[in-house]
């Protein structure tokens, strides 16, 4: 068995798999991974892992999760199933080389949009002959309510909510307008952008922001919140198999 681990901007989410299976999930906050992880490899025969870290955790535990598993940790030079056409690799970040790894690996000979929905949005662009391109990145959902907040004098802080109609009747509503039908817009316009160009397009939505999104899009996509994991095991076992 392996595991994947993804330390992320709130979060860690770490997933256990089969081979390519999926077979079971774990979130928890950072300051709790030793303790987790070491819950889950009790209960797991877990051979090899796979890390990725977005949020700088201390060498000191990241030393003792290497200790615990044979434990590989993704980077910018990590061997990948896709060819990397991005103009500056070395900072590309690695969540959203295990996206696009997901991507390739997930829907191969398909041109295919990776977007992940979290902390930042990002769009990964992957083509059908696994060449990965580039995309975009943009603030995410509860970040914008953020900047709304602690950039202003008056504006409340706010958590997202369904918009009912589009035009807000107050402060509140015009807030969750601005920011939920902007993300929507954006999203739906960017799938729009690409499937002007690239034939045949596929879109994957993932990240927190998946479920709270994915019935508000006009486009057809795939939703998988646990895409990025998928992502992180595929590097692995492509190294593996290497």
């Amino acid at each position: 068995m392996n595991i994947a681990i993804d330390i992320g901007n709130t979060r860690v989410k770490s997933a256990v798999f089969e081979g390519d299976k999926f077979v079971e999930l774990h979130i928890f906050e950072k300051e709790k991974i030793i303790s987790e992880i070491k819950k889950i490899l009790e209960k797991n025969i877990i051979t090899t892992g796979i890390i990725s870290n977005v949020a700088s955790v201390s060498d000191k535990i990241m030393a003792q999760l290497k200790k615990m598993v044979n434990l590989q940790v993704v980077s910018a030079s990590s061997k990948v199933p896709f060819i990397n056409l991005y103009k500056t690799p070395k900072t590309l970040g690695v969540d959203r080389i295990a996206l696009v790894s997901g991507a390739v690996k997930h829907f191969p000979n398909k041109n295919v949009l990776v977007i992940d929905a979290g902390t930042c949005i990002t769009f990964d662009f992957v083509s059908e002959n696994a060449e990965y391109l580039g995309g975009a990145i943009s603030p995410g959902i509860k970040m914008r309510f953020n900047s709304l907040n602690h950039f202003t004098a008056n504006l409340p802080l706010l958590e997202k909510e369904d918009v009912t109609c589009f035009v807000g009747g107050n402060t509140k509503e015009s807030m969750n307008s601005g920011v939920v039908n902007g993300v929507i817009q954006e999203i739906d316009g960017t799938i729009n952008q690409y499937k002007e160009k690239y034939i045949d397009l596929t879109v994957v939505l993932t990240g927190g922001d998946t479920n709270f999104l994915s019935k508000k899009l006009k486009s057809s996509i795939f939703a998988n919140q646990n895409f990025l994991l998928q992502g992180l095991n595929e590097i692995l076992i492509f190294n593996i198999d290497k």
